[in-house]
Parts: structure tokens; C-alpha cells; sequence
């Protein structure tokens, strides 16, 4: 068995199932496995093969999704690429050869597992993204620039950061990805981008949590005050405001 790894990255991941692909046309798909890296556990009688990000292969996979499946094919693939599922990657290389195979219609195949796993790490990848919007928590620094840290499993910033281009275009903002050590950034009236910080840049970052201004006392005052006493129900909080996506959240902050 071949064991294709790459990082966790959309172009190397579409690099990896471009490369995969073609030995698999050799040796067949059955003998070909995906994998993100780091690889925990390795097994001893696979080999395995590290694919680096290439552009040019990158473009033609996605192209012929596009082409040959659909765009909202696409779509599904894209998401299901930033899930931090474990076989978020051999799901969309099953998912492409059940797509290619048949066509456009491919989502609406219901009955068919390759298709139902990329529909489940879109929805949950489109769920973690929308709590995300819902939780983020901005600091303003000096007036200036607006700056929010989240830890999500999934690689979601950029998505959650389209929700604030349109809400905020006019302001200076970056949101922080922690676990991954990238930044999706907005500059005044721009377009969103997404910059992997070096350990300098992250450290540096990470200190701007402890900015306070009057606003930041104003909110955590209103969260404690509005609620009802006799109505506090912690369970069916943590259902909606799960404790490990609160770590960021300002009103939670002793």
C-alpha cells in the first residue's frame, strides 16, 4: 500500500491527490491511501510518499472538478479540505473518484458513503465556521486595527473572515488563528489574505489579548448583569457556547 502525505494546506493537498491520482492509474485506487500530515502512527509495511505543494498540479485538479463535476463539487471538496477530521483527505479523493465517474449529479447520490462523508465534513465545517462568526471577540489596539484570536479544529478563519470583510470593509482587522499560526488580515477597503506567521510574529500577536479599553469592561458588566438569575441554565449554555471555543471569549475572561 502507498500512503500519499501532505500538509495541511489546499495546494498541497490537491497536489497530493493529483500525484496520487496518476500512480493509482498504474497500480489501481485500491492501493492508494491519503493522508494529512503529521503522520502519528506509521504503519511498517506501507510506504509512504511526501508530496510538496505545486501550483501548476494544483490548478489542473481543480479545474477538472470544476469541469468535470461541478462547481459546487468544488465547493464540497473546499470545505471538506479544512475539516481537521483524520480522513478528511482519502474522503475527498473518494468522494472525486465517485464524482468523476458520474458526473454533476454526484451530490445528489445519497445513497452512496464516499458522497454522504463529504456532505457531513461540509456541514460540519460550515457549522464550525458559523459558530465562529457568532463567537469571535475584537480588540481594538490604539483605535487602529481590530485584532480577534480563535482556536478552531477546523482551518475556518478565512471563511469566517468573509463574514467580517462585509460586516467591517472599512476597518483595519485580523483574525487569529492560534492552533495554526495564521492570520487571515483585512486591510482598510481591501480584499482578505492569508499570512502564515513566523514564532516572532505569533508571540507578538498573542500579547495583544491583554488590551483592555472601556468597552472591553462595558461588555463583560452588560453579559454579568443581563441575565436572569432564576433562569441560568449552564447545561443548555454549553450546548450552544461549548467550553472550548469560550478560551477567547472576553465576557468569560476572569
Amino acid at each position: 500500500m502507498k500512503i500519499y502525505t501532505c500538509k495541511d494546506r489546499l495546494e498541497d493537498i490537491m497536489t497530493c491527490i493529483y500525484d496520487a491520482w496518476a500512480d493509482a492509474l498504474l497500480i489501481g485506487h485500491d492501493q492508494i491511501r491519503l493522508k494529512k500530515e503529521p503522520i502519528f502512527q506509521a504503519t511498517l509495511l506501507d510506504e509512504y510518499i511526501h508530496v510538496d505543494g505545486d501550483c501548476s498540479k494544483a490548478e489542473k485538479v481543480t479545474r477538472s472538478i470544476r469541469r468535470d463535476i461541478s462547481s459546487r463539487a468544488y465547493l464540497y471538496v473546499y470545505y471538506a479540505s479544512l475539516s481537521a477530521e483524520e480522513d478528511a483527505l482519502q474522503a475527498i479523493y473518494n468522494f472525486l473518484r465517485v464524482g468523476f465517474a458520474i458526473g454533476a449529479g454526484v451530490l445528489e447520490n445519497y445513497t452512496n458513503p464516499h458522497v454522504m462523508r463529504i456532505i457531513e465534513l461540509y456541514r460540519s465545517v460550515g457549522n464550525e465556521s458559523h459558530h465562529f462568526r457568532e463567537f469571535a471577540r475584537f480588540q481594538s489596539l490604539d483605535g487602529r486595527v481590530y485584532v480577534s484570536h480563535l482556536e478552531p479544529k477546523s482551518d475556518v478563519i478565512m471563511l469566517v473572515g468573509r463574514h467580517f470583510a462585509d460586516r467591517m470593509p472599512s476597518e483595519y482587522w485580523m483574525i487569529v488563528d492560534d492552533n495554526r499560526k495564521t492570520v487571515c488580515a483585512h486591510p482598510k477597503d481591501g480584499e482578505n489574505y492569508l499570512r502564515y506567521l513566523t514564532d516572532g510574529e505569533f508571540e507578538a500577536l498573542r500579547k495583544t489579548e491583554e488590551y483592555e479599553d472601556e468597552y472591553t469592561g462595558m461588555w463583560k458588566t452588560f453579559f454579568h448583569t443581563i441575565g436572569i438569575k432564576e433562569r441560568e441554565n449552564y447545561v443548555c449554555q454549553r450546548n450552544l457556547f461549548p467550553i472550548w471555543k469560550r478560551k477567547h471569549a472576553v465576557e468569560f475572561k476572569e
